[in-house]
């Protein structure tokens, strides 16, 4: 017999856990998507077994998601994190200053003129980016120079961001990441103003090189070790498939979740759902694989916080 719609009850305030649950009792639409991606986050990340890898833009380490994020780091639910440069500069810089709630329609040539940056509906004064980031990343590369570093690879630059960043800072993915020894992989590490501080450090110091390579050994290192595999993918672009591409030298990922806004019609890979990772052998045929389609923003605190809760019951 085909299971039954109900309706949604919300009158006796149910917790995050509850509510998914009953989200896929009323069968609807997008809900029921979100329900079996909390089950399937809930799995990966109580296997004690599997490798987890989680990968995800930039642009959301400038929302209050940037905790969430911190949170599953420091709690030890991540393995390996892949991303994008902007995550090193947000991070960093919302260490030391604040970033402030904006507007999509404002004036961005007004904007401009009073130097300060619009990413979507949030407002970053200037010198609440660029400036703070170049302050505190000239003395990093420093320290890692005058340590004998020549070679730098982007999880020892990250780690190094993470450990100047002070301890107690709670939503510090970079903190976190650090503390708990987990590396941080940046495979576009220049594109963004970390990286153009690097290239800046570099003009006065040429022996200085990126070791990009030395961050691919690890993650054969990971894949090849790991006795499972899963990945939770927030986003599309290179963070997303540095995971797939690794994780298909191992016969693909053992259980991927995938959460995006991007449409697949237009064959960009940020729109690929995780079905179609299994043709290439990024995502086992056997696997648990999901793609739940939604803003970050919204879905991955409330899948976050009902998962914990069903693991922590």
């Amino acid at each position: 017999m085909p299971r039954k719609v109900e309706d949604i009850r919300i009158d006796d305030a149910p917790t995050l856990d509850t509510l998914v649950h009953r989200l896929d009792a009323g069968g609807g639409f997008s809900a029921k998507g979100v329900a079996e991606g909390v089950d399937l986050l809930a799995r990966i990340l109580g296997d004690p077994g599997m490798t987890v890898f989680l990968s995800f833009p930039a642009d959301i380490v400038a929302t209050g998601t940037r905790g969430v994020l911190a949170t599953l780091v420091r709690e030890g639910y991540v393995d390996a994190i892949l991303t994008t440069c902007g995550t090193l500069d947000h991070d960093l810089a919302r260490s030391f200053r604040p970033y402030y709630h904006g507007a999509w329609d404002l004036d961005d040539a007004a904007l401009h003129r009073r130097h300060l940056y619009r990413l979507g509906n949030l407002v970053i004064p200037e010198a609440n980016y660029g400036t703070i980031i170049e302050r505190k990343m000239q003395p990093i590369l420093r320290r890692l120079w005058s340590g004998g570093t020549r070679a730098l690879s982007t999880r020892a630059l990250a780690r190094a961001i993470g450990e100047a960043i002070p301890k107690g800072t709670s939503s510090s993915i970079l903190r976190a990441a650090a503390d708990r020894e987990v590396p941080v992989i940046v495979p576009g590490i220049t594109d963004g103003a970390v990286g153009s501080q690097v290239w800046q450090f570099w003009q006065d110091h040429r022996a200085l090189s990126v070791d990009l390579l030395s961050d691919e050994q690890l993650l054969s290192d990971l894949v090849f070790g790991a006795k499972r595999a899963g990945a939770v993918m927030l986003g599309g672009g290179i963070s997303k498939h540095h995971t797939i591409w690794w994780n298909q030298f191992r016969d693909g990922l053992d259980a991927a979740l995938y959460l995006t806004t991007a449409v697949e019609w237009d064959g960009s890979l940020s729109g690929a759902r995780t079905r179609e990772a299994v043709s290439w052998g990024k995502v086992k045929a056997n696997a648990r694989h999901t793609t739940v389609e939604g803003d970050v923003t919204v879905l991955f605190p409330l899948m976050v916080g009902a998962a914990l809760e069903r693991l922590r019951r």
